[in-house]
């Protein structure tokens, strides 16, 4: 699927199951919680904290779906189109860090120089 299918997908489904957006700054807060959820597991399963038997529960690849479906969201009710939004990031991305990430010292492979 396509990020411009994907936005089709998401306002398809909007339109038939979730009856309208919700507004724009509400979707913004919908998407800190949903990045926390994401923070929360990534904390526990990759980060130095434990696990709670209630963390169980959490999907890593659900709740980044759900990040994605929250961004998607605001993009099509704000009128960006992500698939060219992303295509014109990673140009400048190229062009301003062609060389700067190779010569970070800290980017060197893990364990490489450890």
């Amino acid at each position: 699927m396509t990020i411009k299918e994907a936005q089709a997908l998401v306002d398809r489904w909007i339109t038939a199951t979730g009856v309208r957006y919700y507004d724009e700054l509400t979707n913004m807060a919908i998407l800190a919680e949903e990045v926390g959820e994401v923070a929360r597991i990534i904390a526990r399963a990759y980060g130095e904290q434990s696990s709670k038997k209630s963390d169980e529960a959490f999907d890593l690849a659900d709740e980044l779906a759900d990040v994605a479906f929250v961004v998607i969201c605001l993009a099509n009710q704000t009128g960006v189109d992500l698939e060219a939004a992303l295509e014109r990031n990673l140009k400048k991305k190229t062009e301003r860090d062609a060389e700067r990430h190779r010569a970070n010292p800290k980017l060197r492979k893990r364990g490489a120089d450890e």
